[in-house]
């Protein structure tokens, strides 16, 4: 595939316009006017050209939850959005906190994805460190909930926790207010890498800032929900009340405040969805927490972009650089020569009302309804094919990633 008349972002924030060439779906050449014969082309018609969204939090349902969501409807979402891979959650039935769990889940997912995908194991109650020393090399990370969870993935025992982190080689957490600061301390006591999703206040950004200035091997990621929205949409109508509600909950305007600003700085490393999809009917019938997401991140995040609240530089590293980087995923996240071929093509003039009568998630609803896009995915790139443009999906390309040491 070559792909013409692409707008990048480069160093400095500065915008160039070249071609990019990709071939066995690898990016080979990235030049002014390159001509290729016989290649598909794609003109990008000077729209800006990213590098495809890696996703590293997300819950695709699957399997055990397939009514909410499934591998193949989450990727078609995830495409539609610009994802070109995510990392999913083991809190599925069964919970992935075993090998034979985890190969199984692996095995049923061949051949299901739009997008190239990876898998998260999980930490147990019941200690299963004995069972992620066999999975290192295989997963992008051990998560552990610390505040709350589903099945046996809530870890109160600290003897657990501490056996958990001697023995992953990065530990994805899930853990608010205090426990942050907890989690904080198991990684300076065995030196290990650890990942703070989903942070949401303006207390917990300051642990984090603290504890880097001290060299400790620690990242934090934020969701688009936490950044956008607070509890005044939440308390907006009825129906709010119960659709705007996940784990960590929506917090205060002053934390949003705090959440960007901590993102533009460079405290916070990356944007996660926590994409977490309930049916309407579910979320409207009883209090359920969680939102679909993954679909509209890029397009809300470029709102961002629009308000002068972080540059495009810093867009696209800590939605596909940054990640990369973290769980160390190969030839991801950049455009460059050796990379692969992914890519999104975005017109950053529509800035159209997002609708839940357009998405793709079996959710059938967004957090996001109403919002105005900051520009809207026009062509989703997975090494040299296109997955998505214009509304119409191409076939199932995806496949699992691979990690380096």
């Amino acid at each position: 595939m070559l792909v013409k008349n692409c707008k990048l972002v480069v160093e400095n924030n500065q915008e160039i316009i070249r071609d990019i060439l990709i071939e066995d779906g690898v990016i080979t050449k990235i030049d002014e006017n390159i001509q290729a014969e016989g290649h598909e082309i794609v003109d990008a018609q000077s729209n800006y050209v990213l590098p495809g969204v890696i996703d590293v939090h997300t819950h695709m349902r699957d399997p055990g939850l397939t009514h909410k969501e499934d591998f193949t409807s989450g990727s078609r979402a995830c495409a539609r959005g610009g994802v070109t891979t995510f990392i999913d959650m083991p809190n599925t039935i069964p919970v992935t906190v075993t090998e034979k769990a985890l190969m199984d889940k692996k095995a049923m997912m061949v051949g299901r994805s739009y997008v190239d995908y990876g898998f998260h194991f999980g930490g147990s109650k019941k200690d299963n460190s004995e069972e992620i020393k066999k999975v290192l090399d295989k997963v992008a990370s051990t998560k552990i909930f610390l505040n709350m969870s589903t099945g046996d993935m809530l870890i109160e025992d600290e003897k657990v926790v501490e056996n958990i982190f001697r023995e992953s080689k990065i530990i994805s957490v899930h853990a608010e207010e205090g426990m942050v600061e907890k989690a904080i301390e198991f990684c300076k006591k065995y030196d290990k890498e650890l990942y703070l999703c989903h942070l949401s206040k303006a207390s917990e950004i300051e642990l984090l800032k603290q504890a880097k200035a001290e060299g400790v091997k620690v990242f934090g990621e934020v969701t688009p929900h936490h950044l956008f929205l607070n509890v005044e949409d939440v308390n907006a109508t009825e129906r709010s009340k119960m659709l705007l509600r996940m784990k960590p909950e929506l917090k205060e305007r002053s934390d949003n405040e705090a959440l960007w600003k901590a993102l533009a700085d460079g405290t916070l490393d990356s944007i996660g969805t926590d994409h977490a999809p309930h049916l309407i009917e579910e979320k409207l019938a009883k209090l359920t927490y969680g939102v679909p997401s993954v679909e509209n991140s890029l397009e809300m995040m470029l709102n961002g972009v629009k308000e002068n609240r972080i540059t495009f530089e810093r867009l696209i590293e800590v939605m596909c650089k940054n990640p990369a980087k973290i769980f160390k995923i190969k030839n991801k996240g950049d455009i460059a020569v050796g990379y692969d071929g992914d890519l999104v093509i975005v017109d950053i003039n529509d800035n159209s009302p997002i609708k839940d009568d357009k998405v793709i998630t079996k959710a059938n609803w967004t957090p996001f309804e109403n919002c105005n896009r900051g520009g809207r995915v026009l062509t989703t790139i997975l090494r040299g094919e296109i997955v998505y443009n214009k509304g119409n999906f191409n076939g199932i390309h995806g496949r699992e990633v691979k990690y380096y040491e």
